[in-house]
């Protein structure tokens, strides 16, 4: 199935047969996850939830869930076994690995707290093919936010593969939100991702608007905003001085990976996104 599965996306080289193999390790991974009831407690958010269920035309590297409640007991350990049980049906070997902080930390970051509890699931073997002449070392990082800001909103979306399942997704207004919130308020100052800008270009041209509320929450769990409201004009505002202090050269040169025609990107400048800034559309309250 693994074969037949990955012909579909009709990789033309090695770059985009990786990015296809971790992109169904990620479906059998939320796979396993259905089976052992984890959308019960929990949501999944972040751009690989945007790229499976909403249409995003890039591809994406991690799992990023959050609860429906605080639970800073929560662990993941009980729907590890299942995660790996679905690869296993499916002929592939995967073991799992917790990583350790070295570091107990308050990250201030729409996706990294210090109470995210988060695995990486590694490939051991898969047969050789479509330029995949040495085994792939792919990774998939799998994070769970405990202490998650809520005030979201969630929907069921339809999987078909590995087989036919529902997984609790945000709405997409609410991931527009948790977007923003990353691009505005990423803590590490080199840490530019062009990933970031990318999305927000892809939300606004598809005149997805934003839930403002969502975003405030964040900003303020972050401690990024000081206040329970934002309006349009102070939202905008923020927007643009950060149009006006990045680097639009890293910016894209992170996102090239990720994207199949880098051409999309030649018309990025501040004055574009300046100029996208003018076509956001904001939920009304």
């Amino acid at each position: 199935m693994i074969k037949e599965w990955l012909d579909t996306y009709k990789p033309a080289n090695k770059e985009e047969a990786l990015q296809a193999l971790r992109e169904i390790m990620q479906e059998i991974a939320l796979a396993g996850l259905q089976r052992a009831g984890f959308f019960e407690k929990a949501a999944f958010y972040g751009g690989t939830a945007l790229r499976i269920f909403y249409g995003l035309d890039r591809f994406s590297e991690d799992l990023d869930f959050s609860l429906l409640t605080v639970s800073p007991e929560f662990s993941l350990d009980k729907y590890l076994d299942a995660i790996l049980v679905e690869f296993e049906s499916l002929g592939m070997k995967v073991s799992v690995k917790e990583k350790e902080k070295v570091i107990q930390n308050n990250i201030q970051s729409a996706f990294l707290k210090s109470e995210t509890i988060w695995k990486e699931l590694v490939l051991e073997d898969i047969i050789p093919q479509n330029g995949l002449d040495q085994k792939p070392n792919i990774k998939i990082k799998l994070e769970v936010d405990t202490r998650p800001p809520l005030g979201f909103e969630t929907e069921e979306k339809l999987l078909l593969k590995p087989f036919s399942f529902y997984v609790k997704c945000f709405t997409i207004s609410d991931l527009f939100a948790g977007k923003m919130h990353a691009l505005l308020f990423r803590k590490w100052k080199n840490n530019v991702k062009g990933r970031d800008w990318y999305d927000v270009e892809w939300y606004i041209k598809m005149g997805v608007p934003i839930n403002l509320d969502h975003f405030v929450l964040r900003a303020q769990d972050s401690g990024d905003w000081p206040r329970d409201t934002i309006t349009e004009k102070e939202f905008k505002e923020l927007l643009n001085s950060k149009i006006d202090e990045v680097n639009l050269d890293r910016v894209k040169a992170d996102i090239i990976r990720f994207i199949p025609d880098p051409g999309k990107i030649e018309i990025w400048s501040a004055d574009y996104f300046h100029d996208l800034v003018s076509h956001l559309a904001i939920i009304a309250e």
